[in-house]
């Protein structure tokens, strides 16, 4: 695009494109054309695009980066996108180190006039690639907008041109703005995979996300849930209550077992084929690229109450209505009506 000055403000009518042709000529001439012929030769590769959805700490992290690992052991080609303002999805892949995110580093080399490449957003470890698109200071401005913007610059590096098997998504779940649902609403991924555990709060989010995936549906989208991983699975079965309920399959359950959680709280990779739990990242692998996207059921809140017991929600409390005299420290009054009534003449 020219940044000519005299061009921009040369009256519409006078601007001339290199053949003498007035702007609205060229357009015509423009609009003449044929678009080239649709494609019909064999596809020889799709990327799959996968989001995943979570509440905040429930393990998509963790998740996300033995997934992505064991896959690029397995021979695919991965990416992995951060999409959580915490900026960490990729700390667990990196060892603890923190990696430059698109967001503050767009804003850099904006204010030293430079752009923006590969090399200073995306890193590798053993042939997983990884980025963060990251988010604004607390306070500072909406993570939504953040991942939006974020998703802008990944198309001007040529996203979509990317040669991946795998694009694995983190996106948090109990945020529930614009920005955090733009895989869904866009159709920007074929599939999502909701990350939960046994307890209400990550269920409720879990559900919120199928009800996002419902809505869309009607609305002409295409995004299914391929299924859950349950993650600290103590066995006492309300995610796999949840899943059932919910229509969408359970992929694997990690247990809640002290050897992972030692090794993820130093930052080691538990899933690589010589790990004792290799096996299970390996299972998982092969469901993740192989489950369906599908359309899941929402529950109501009864129904999701419903999955645990009474002890363990309080499903048996009364709401008792409350009165305005106990609302107020003197004692209440009823104020006359300012409703003006007319007589019949």
């Amino acid at each position: 695009m020219s940044t000519n000055k005299n061009v921009t403000e040369a009256p519409m009518v006078q601007m001339k494109s290199p053949v003498g042709l007035s702007q609205t000529e060229a357009l015509r001439n423009e609009a003449k054309i044929e678009p080239d012929a649709v494609a019909t030769g064999k596809v020889t590769k799709e990327t799959q695009v996968i989001a995943i959805y979570g509440k905040g700490g429930i393990g998509k992290s963790f998740t996300l980066s033995n997934l992505s690992y064991m896959m690029a052991q397995l021979g695919k080609k991965v990416l992995l996108i951060g999409c959580d303002p915490k900026s960490d999805t990729t700390s667990l892949l990196f060892g603890g180190r923190a990696c430059p995110t698109i967001i503050q580093t767009s804003s850099a080399k904006k204010l030293a006039g430079e752009e923006v490449a590969i090399g200073d957003v995306c890193f590798k470890r053993d042939g997983v690639y990884a980025m963060e698109l990251g988010g604004p200071e607390v306070g500072r401005g909406c993570g939504g907008r953040g991942i939006i913007h974020g998703f802008e610059l990944l198309e001007k590096l040529g996203f979509h041109e990317w040669d991946f098997d795998y694009v694995l998504l983190d996106f948090l779940g109990d945020v529930v703005c614009g920005g955090f649902g733009l895989p869904i609403a866009r159709d920007m991924c074929q599939k999502v995979i909701v990350v939960g555990s046994n307890d209400l709060q990550s269920l409720y989010v879990a559900n919120n996300v199928c009800s996002a995936v419902e809505y869309f549906r009607k609305l002409g989208g295409n995004v299914g849930v391929a299924g859950m991983v349950i993650n600290k699975d103590d066995g006492t079965g309300e995610a796999t209550a949840f899943a059932e309920a919910a229509g969408i399959p359970v992929l694997s359950a990690i247990p809640a077992d002290e050897d992972i959680r030692r090794k993820s709280a130093n930052y080691q990779i538990v899933g690589h084929p010589d790990s004792e739990w290799g096996p299970l990242f390996e299972a998982l692998s092969l469901q993740v690229a192989t489950a369906p996207p599908v359309l899941p059921k929402t529950l109501t809140q009864d129904e999701l109450l419903g999955l645990f017991s009474a002890e363990a929600v309080g499903r048996d409390v009364v709401l008792e209505p409350a009165t305005i005299d106990e609302l107020c420290a003197a004692n209440s009054f009823t104020k006359p009506s300012l409703e003006v009534i007319y007589e019949a003449v």
